[in-house]
């Protein structure tokens, strides 16, 4: 419902905006919004409309002030496509698992929306229009290959922060020396780094297409370009085979899922058993109650929890028609509440720890993070779902597993819905940001390199960065390694989107500068993290320096020295 609101509200005031003036009772709101059933007699009495309308229905303007507002409306919807995706895959995930899924359907699918505008970016009007308009394409593709590189990795870090050790390694969840910048900082696994140098390998059909560039040949371009097509493709259907053989990333995500079981399963019981609440009715934190919890799982009393002692605790707390593992759901409260990593459990951990517990539940039940007494209910009733999902089996009483079917459902209408809007609002989006460029006469590179990605990426940040404020190897892992994912499928199943178009059309490649940034980024970002586990903070300037330099480049080359 609020979508459909929105765009109502973007259609009228973009109507509004376009005219120039408010819409008075006495106005003609047809003429206004221009409807398809009396588009040639408005034509006839507007000699001055001279921009065209997105299927014939859907609002438009020749003014900056206009298009910025386009631009803004159509980009919320991208985002809400994009979101749309991400929801659904993590649950086509839940219900069959790593492998085919999550390692064909799921990198795809993340890079559908930019795919889809680059797409559109090149297939409308004539073959001048689409060679102007597919330099938005190019922005994009530009733009949120070094947006993730630079902003998203460096926040990453500086969100993930953890003090280091004396061999740099980070400690989990122990944050005290503030901002220094060698002293703080992150770690990841070796997988990761592999990951890295996967994505500093998919630059490859970057540089066949600039071979006539780069040994300044008069032919061979149209060649290169299909050449560059095809190692593309190959190399998207390589990553998908490798992410098939080679799930990790999919069981890293299995894993956290299992985690948040543990904490519903705790956080209930505790609620339900220990003498008070807690949160109390304003959902502030109970803290005397938190530590009467920690007093009762404390057997010995002797100020601390040991794993024997966590793991009768979960013994007791009997996850419904659940088969856990008590043993494993122990070493997962021990490796997340153990900051000190002295095998125990202090009490000021575990009051920190169960803390953070009830923000995630808060935050995974409602967006807005806003407190409800009957989260915790919904927040278990969710993961308990999720976690029969994972298992993709029976429980041992030989009941089914619940809600399957609905939830399949439910998956496969936010993929279908998330792709509709995405197909949709794609043309749109392209035309105000090529309109806003006319209008302001800012180079539509510009504009897209540094806009569009924002409206693309953003649900896939957001998760990101939620991911790294754990402060724990294995989300920072995972953080990182979709970070480098979403820049191996920009340079490969994007690329290769954007080389049909140019191939197909017979469009000129014309874009070394652009192609020369996402080279330099690509490769210093690979090199840079696939040989080392260890960031420390002083390294998130590296990357935030890239994003500012990677503009001044295109500015120079293009316009200084004649690139473009």
């Amino acid at each position: 419902m609020p979508t459909r609101l929105l765009l109502l509200l973007a259609v009228a005031g973009a109507a509004v905006l376009a005219d120039g003036r408010l819409l008075l009772p006495g106005d003609d709101a047809a003429v206004v919004l221009r409807l398809p059933s009396e588009a040639a007699d408005a034509a006839a009495g507007e000699a001055a409309a001279g921009c065209e309308m997105t299927y014939g229905f859907l609002p438009c303007t020749d003014t900056a002030l206009g298009n910025m507002f386009l631009v803004l409306a159509y980009g919320f919807l991208m985002f809400k496509a994009a979101t749309y995706l991400s929801a659904g895959s993590e649950l086509l995930l839940e219900i069959l698992g790593p492998g085919i899924v999550g390692g064909l359907f799921l990198p795809i699918l993340g890079a559908l929306p930019d795919a889809m505008l680059i797409l559109v970016s090149g297939l409308s009007g004539s073959k001048e229009v689409a060679q102007s308009q597919v330099l938005i394409g190019m922005g994009l593709l530009a733009g949120s290959t070094v947006m993730l590189l630079t902003l998203l990795w460096g926040s990453c870090v500086v969100v993930g922060k953890c003090d280091l050790s004396e061999n740099s390694t980070a400690t989990d969840s122990q944050d005290t020396k503030g901002f220094s910048l060698f002293g703080s900082g992150v770690s990841t696994d070796v997988q990761t780094s592999y990951a890295a140098r996967i994505m500093a390998i998919s630059v490859l059909p970057f540089i066949i297409v600039q071979i006539p560039k780069i040994f300044k040949l008069h032919s061979g371009h149209r060649l290169t370009v299909l050449l560059g097509l095809i190692v593309a493709a190959l190399l998207v259907f390589a990553y998908c085979l490798y992410q098939i053989f080679q799930p990790w990333i999919q069981r890293r995500r299995l894993e956290y899922a299992r985690l948040k079981h543990v904490m519903s399963g705790v956080l209930r019981h505790a609620q339900k058993h220990v003498f008070g609440r807690l949160l109390d009715e304003d959902g502030r934190p109970n803290i005397p109650v938190i530590e009467k919890l920690f007093c009762k799982i404390d057997q010995d009393n002797d100020g601390k929890l040991e794993r024997g002692e966590l793991q009768a605790f979960i013994i007791g707390v009997q996850f419904e028609d659940i088969d856990l593992d008590s043993s494993v759901a122990a070493e997962q409260v021990m490796a997340d509440f153990d900051t000190s990593q002295n095998y125990a459990i202090e009490k000021g951990e575990f009051v920190n720890g169960i803390l953070r517990w009830l923000e995630e539940a808060k935050r995974s039940v409602s967006a807005s993070g806003a407190y409800s007494k009957k989260f915790l209910q919904d927040f278990h009733t969710r993961t308990r779902d999720e976690h029969n999902l994972l298992l993709g089996k029976d429980d041992e009483d030989g009941e089914d597993i619940k809600y399957p079917t609905w939830t399949c459902v439910k998956a496969i209408s936010l993929l279908l819905l998330g792709t509709a809007m995405a197909a949709a609002f794609a043309d749109p989006l392209v035309d105000a940001f090529h309109n806003f460029s006319n209008a302001t006469s800012i180079p539509s590179f510009f504009i897209s390199f540094i806009a569009m990605p924002l409206a693309t990426n953003s649900s896939e940040a957001v998760s990101a960065i939620i991911f790294a404020s754990r402060k724990k190897q294995r989300t920072l892992s995972l953080t990182f390694s979709e970070v480098y994912g979403g820049v191996t499928m920009n340079n490969t199943l994007c690329l290769a989107v954007f080389l049909a178009l140019v191939y197909t059309r017979g469009l000129t490649w014309d874009f070394s500068s652009e192609v020369l940034i996402i080279f330099l980024v690509c490769t210093i970002m690979g090199l840079f993290t696939s040989f080392r586990t260890n960031f420390p903070l002083w390294t998130c300037f590296v990357a935030y320096l890239l994003y500012p330099l990677s503009l001044i480049m295109v500015y120079v080359l293009d316009f200084k020295f004649g690139w473009s």
